[in-house]
């Protein structure tokens, strides 16, 4: 029997809302919105610090960060009914009782050789079509070996009839590449039957890279529905025998969100490479780069687009998942779009056109870029909300753990160019920009009270200092691993990093890591604080680690999970902790100590067992900010009579 689109939607519709009813947590984002938003009110402020431990999920031993540089534990799971799904740094999905934590299924997919690079943020679930057969209710994950495949969601056994026999293979009409360049890490988007996903592909390539080919596929069959393929507009399905998607367009690699009633699935995008040098981009790289796409979630044509950095020499791609919000305005009830940015600018948009509903201004900037390229003469600027960014660096903000090391980085900041924000690129010398390459607001997007409209913002100010390496230069360095190709600009390459001492201290002031609350109703920020403490922050060039917990604002990563009773539970700092907020004063009220940074935005749900709330958040931070001792599942939940 065929299935329209429109009852496709309005099924889903009425599944999201008998899902919210039921307490789960079916979107990797809450919803397909992404709001980060529970209507739960079982754990409040006045008991929330009565919250235990429920149970905890180890996972299988970590990886070999030797073997596996980059190893990342930072999904949000999902829930729907009594169980919990989560995927793993190895593109495996587990099942768990979401009363007990205990196992109930796990499908471990046997990875072929595809670079080091090891993460999943997060899972789709689909309900389809109850014929009575396996897989009508099913897990899609991609992994990173740049696959996708649908397992049962109640047996964990691939869905054969999805795909070629439970799988999709992410490269087909992607061309020969390097192993690792191409991979996905966030959750697929479901939308009018159709599962939606980008991937990406490593910065600071060359300019043959692969493809940021945004793709469809029948969440059913598993059949390619659509591709949006910058290069050729016109051309939605495969490339013909001998052809590939355009090389190096602008990669979509964060979570996507989708709008089931207008039929769109909006698309954050990154940049072409060279990250640092445009002079050789596509006028239809130039066009959607750093911008969130809207698309027909049908046909995959493009229905608007706004970009939130003109010409991007600094890696500010959207990597924030766009937030949809029914937001009160003079004239109404209006469809919003809140687009949060690593340049600590907010835009809120109508989602049905794009057009600003706060007010955008085009500001000039710093002028000057590298021999050949350009630098664009202005870029937006969200005046109808506040910006996030931080204030601007000055001389007197170095400092250091020592007088010797805040000499060094004073002496850095001089020898730099700095004029402010967006300073471009310098041929001849160093340059800082702040937010650097790291946010403003990442993967970890805005969590929005939905029966508030109050935003929630963690953001991280820590500025990069980035210099490009003539060939002798590149010849002569010690350590290759700093030094990333340009191919297709004038230089051999660049270091990219944090603006830090040889101690491994970021040279600006803290703090870094912050927490912020907004009014979406007068565009007025309610309060700013720290995030996070010192502790775990020490000098990471001598390994060592401060025992003490100094509020200083930690680095962050990740996301929050805001609810209707009035907290905020987060992770996303270095200082190894999950707390709970008052979302009116930012207040902490509650936290617990845990065993490694909880770089992953929280989830909560009602289990349909002992009718309890529970919050859950992944274990096991980031390997770049040191080993991973061990990965776990932790759910949190009052103890049983605690809940009046």
């Amino acid at each position: 029997m065929q299935i329209s689109p429109a009852w496709i939607a309005l099924s889903t519709l009425l599944l999201s809302g008998a899902h919210a009813a039921q307490g789960d947590w079916p979107s990797y984002g809450g919803t397909e919105g992404g709001t980060r938003y529970t209507p739960l009110t079982q754990i409040t402020p006045a008991n929330v610090r009565q919250l235990r431990l429920a149970w905890t999920y180890r996972l299988d031993a970590p990886l070999e960060t030797v073997k596996h540089p980059y190893v990342a534990f930072e999904g949000t799971p999902l829930k729907v009914a009594d169980t919990v799904y989560f995927c793993t740094p190895t593109s495996s999905v587990v099942a768990l009782d979401a009363e007990t934590g205990k196992p109930r299924w796990k499908f471990a997919p046997r990875l072929r050789a595809w670079g080091s690079f090891r993460a999943c943020r997060g899972i789709a679930y689909y309900r389809g079509e109850d014929s009575g057969e396996s897989c009508h209710e099913r897990i899609i994950a991609a992994t990173v070996d740049a696959r996708m495949y649908a397992v049962d969601a109640r047996t964990g056994r691939l869905c054969t009839n999805f795909g070629d026999n439970g799988w999709i293979d992410l490269l087909t009409g992607m061309g020969s590449m390097t192993p690792g360049v191409y991979t996905a890490t966030s959750a697929p988007t479901i939308v009018r039957g159709r599962i939606v996903i980008g991937g990406m592909v490593m910065d600071n390539g060359q300019t043959n890279n692969p493809s940021g080919v945004v793709r469809a596929y029948d969440a059913t069959t598993g059949k390619l529905a659509w591709a949006w393929d910058l290069g050729r507009p016109d051309r939605h399905g495969e490339p013909p025998s001998g052809e590939t998607y355009t090389l190096n367009t602008p990669n979509a690699w964060g979570p996507f969100s989708a709008d089931e009633s207008n039929g769109l699935v909006y698309v954050p995008t990154g940049n072409s490479n060279p990250d640092y040098f445009g002079a050789n981009r596509s006028a239809q790289a130039e066009k959607y780069s750093s911008s969130v796409v809207a698309l027909d979630a049908l046909s995959g044509e493009v229905r608007w687009s706004f970009q939130t950095t003109h010409h991007d020499l600094w890696d500010y791609d959207v990597g924030s998942q766009p937030v949809l919000l029914d937001l009160p305005t003079p004239s109404g009830i209006v469809p919003a779009l809140i687009q949060a940015t690593k340049r600590g600018e907010t835009f809120v948009l109508d989602r049905r056109n794009g057009h600003p509903l706060l007010p955008v201004v085009e500001k000039q900037v710093p002028q000057g870029a590298a021999p050949g390229d350009w630098t664009a003469k202005t870029q937006p600027f969200s005046t109808g909300l506040p910006s996030l960014a931080g204030p601007d660096l000055t001389e007197r903000d170095m400092w250091g753990l020592t007088p010797l090391d805040q000499l060094w980085c004073r002496i850095r900041f001089r020898q730099a160019r700095y004029d402010g924000p967006m300073t471009p690129p310098s041929p001849d010398r160093p340059w800082i920009y702040s937010p650097g390459w790291m946010g403003g607001s990442d993967w970890g997007s805005i969590s929005v009270d939905e029966s508030r409209n109050v935003l929630i913002a963690v953001t991280l100010r820590m500025a990069n200092y980035d210099r490009f390496v003539s060939t002798l230069e590149q010849q002569r360095a010690s350590d290759q691993s700093l030094i990333t190709p340009q191919v297709g600009s004038p230089f051999a390459g660049i270091i990219a990093d944090y603006f830090h001492s040889p101690l491994g201290v970021p040279c600006q002031r803290p703090p870094y890591g912050m927490i912020s609350a907004v009014d979406l109703r007068t565009g007025t920020l309610m309060w700013s604080h720290p995030l996070g403490t010192a502790r775990s922050s020490g000098p990471l060039a001598l390994g060592l680690r401060v025992p003490i917990p100094i509020p200083m604002g930690a680095v962050t990563m990740g996301g929050s999970l805001v609810t209707r009773s009035g907290l905020i539970f987060v992770g996303a700092t270095l200082d190894r902790y999950l707390r709970a907020l008052d979302e009116r004063t930012g207040q902490e009220l509650w936290k617990s100590d845990l065993s490694a940074a909880a770089f992953a935005t929280p989830m909560s749900y009602i289990s349909p067992q002992s009718g309890r709330q529970f919050v859950i958040v992944s274990v096991g931070g980031n390997s770049k900010f040191g080993p991973n001792h061990g990965l776990l599942v932790q759910a949190y939940a009052l103890p049983p009579g605690k809940s009046d």
